[in-house]
């Protein structure tokens, strides 16, 4: 089994997230429910897999360059770590993710963790 880095976007730009600011609140809050239980699911469905649940990221990025330190804002909005025969299965755990299909996210990059050691 290989290791992924899987990070989720959500670009404010992205339809996904263009279509989500224009529900209502009860809407979102409706939508929001059903997702945090399809969440669930899916972490169960995928827990043998689950190498590390991660974390919720910040608004704000810190880029540092030649130039110093900038403020951007963020597009990425969680990270979890996975395990997967390969990239292919490992990219294909979230095809179906609540976080495009009931939350604002609008993707899923997955990246292989190359370290030998994990």
């Amino acid at each position: 089994m290989k290791t992924f880095l899987a990070i989720f976007t959500c670009a404010e730009n992205s339809k996904n997230h263009q279509a989500w600011m224009k529900l209502d609140s009860q809407a979102q809050k409706d939508s929001m429910q059903t997702g945090a239980a399809a969440l669930e699911a899916w972490a169960l469905k995928y827990q043998s897999q689950i190498v590390y649940e991660g974390s919720a990221l910040g608004e704000l990025t810190k880029r540092t360059d030649i130039n110093g330190v900038h403020d951007i804002p963020s597009q990425m909005g969680k990270f979890l770590v996975v395990k997967a025969a390969s990239h292919e299965e490992a990219a294909k755990m979230f095809m179906d993710h609540p976080h495009f299909k009931y939350f604002p996210g609008d993707a899923v990059e997955v990246i292989e963790c190359t370290n030998r050691t994990t």
